[in-house]
C-alpha cells in the first residue's frame, strides 16, 4: 500500500474538519505545496500531523510529514470536488460547519482560559494543599516464611523461639518468591497484602514475629516485622501530571458554570430538560 493510501485509511475521522488557514508565506510557515492553487504551509503539516493515527508516532519525522502531507493534500483534492459538486451549500453541511465552528471555538477558549494559565506554582499549591488533608499512613517492613502447613510453620516458629536467624530459615525453608532476599517483603501500607497477612503484620512491633501462623490463599505464613514508619508522601513529580489534570477539571468546571449562568437555556425536550437539570445541580454540588 503507497504511503498516501495508508495515511487515507488511517487517519483519524476529525481531520476531516482540519482548520485551514490562509497565511502569508514566510520564513516561519513556508507554503509546501498547493492544491488546485490553493496553498499548502507548513503550519498545516503540524496540525495534520497532531491527527495522524498514533501508530505513525513510530516513524521516522520525515516519512511522518510525508504522511501528514498525503493526508492535506486528499483532503483539499477532495474538498475541491464535494465544492464543485456544491455540497458546501447543502443544509447538513451548514449545520456540521457550525457546529465545528463553536466546538473550536469551545477548545480556543479551554486552552486560553485553563490550560495555559496553569502554572507550576499553581500545581505545587494544589500538591501541597492535597498532602496536607491526607492523614499520615503507616507502613511495616516485614519479612515473611511461607510454609505448606500449620506444623512446618509451627515448627519454624520454634526454630526462632530457639534463637534462629529469621532471614536464614527463610532462605532456607520458604517456598515463597521472597526466599532468596531472606522473606523481605519491603516495607508496604494497609491495602497491599491479602487481609489475613496484613492483619497480624500491622499489630506486630520492630523486631517482633508472630507466635501462630497465618492462614491465606497461599498457604501458612510467618511473619516478622523489621520495621514501622509514616509512609512519605508521593513526591511532586511523580503526581505533577494528575495534579495537573485536577486543576484543570476544576478551572474548566468554574468556566462552564459561569458561562451558563450568564447565558439563557432552554431545554425543549421534558424529558431531556429533567435529566439535564439533574446532571447541572449535581455538578454545581460537585
Amino acid at each position: 500500500m503507497r504511503l498516501s493510501q495508508l495515511a487515507a485509511t488511517l487517519f483519524l475521522s476529525s481531520v476531516a474538519f482540519l482548520p485551514i488557514h490562509s497565511q502569508a508565506a514566510d520564513e516561519a510557515d513556508p507554503v509546501v505545496a498547493t492544491v488546485a492553487g490553493v496553498d499548502i504551509h507548513e503550519s498545516e503539516l503540524t496540525l495534520a500531523e497532531g491527527d495522524l493515527d498514533p501508530q505513525f508516532a513510530r516513524l521516522p519525522d520525515q516519512q511522518r510529514r510525508v504522511a501528514a502531507l498525503a493526508a492535506v493534500i486528499d483532503i483539499k483534492t477532495l474538498a475541491r470536488k464535494a465544492e464543485a459538486e456544491k455540497l458546501d451549500q447543502t443544509d447538513e453541511f451548514k449545520r456540521l460547519m457550525a457546529f465545528q465552528r463553536d466546538r473550536a471555538l469551545h477548545n480556543a477558549l479551554f486552552k486560553s482560559e485553563v490550560v495555559d494559565p496553569v502554572s507550576d506554582a499553581d500545581l505545587k499549591a494544589r500538591y501541597e494543599k492535597e498532602i496536607a488533608a491526607v492523614p499520615a499512613e503507616e507502613e511495616v517492613s516485614a519479612r515473611h516464611i511461607l510454609l505448606e502447613t500449620e506444623e512446618a510453620a509451627k515448627a519454624v516458629i520454634a526454630e526462632l523461639d530457639a534463637g534462629k536467624d529469621f532471614a536464614e530459615l527463610a532462605k532456607e525453608k520458604s517456598t515463597g518468591p521472597s526466599a532468596a532476599q531472606g522473606g523481605d517483603l519491603g516495607f508496604f501500607t494497609k491495602g497491599r497484602m491479602v487481609p489475613e497477612f496484613e492483619a497480624v503484620a500491622f499489630t506486630l512491633q520492630a523486631g517482633e514475629y508472630a507466635k501462630e501462623p497465618v492462614k491465606t490463599q497461599f498457604g501458612w505464613h510467618v511473619i516478622k516485622v523489621e520495621d514501622r514508619r509514616e509512609a512519605a508522601p508521593p513526591a511532586f513529580e511523580q503526581v505533577s501530571d494528575q495534579v495537573r489534570q485536577v486543576v484543570m477539571r476544576e478551572r474548566y468546571g468554574e468556566l462552564i458554570r459561569a458561562a451558563r449562568d450568564e447565558t439563557e437555556i432552554k431545554v425543549l425536550d421534558p424529558e431531556l430538560k429533567e435529566a439535564y437539570d439533574a446532571v447541572s445541580q449535581q455538578q454545581q454540588q460537585e
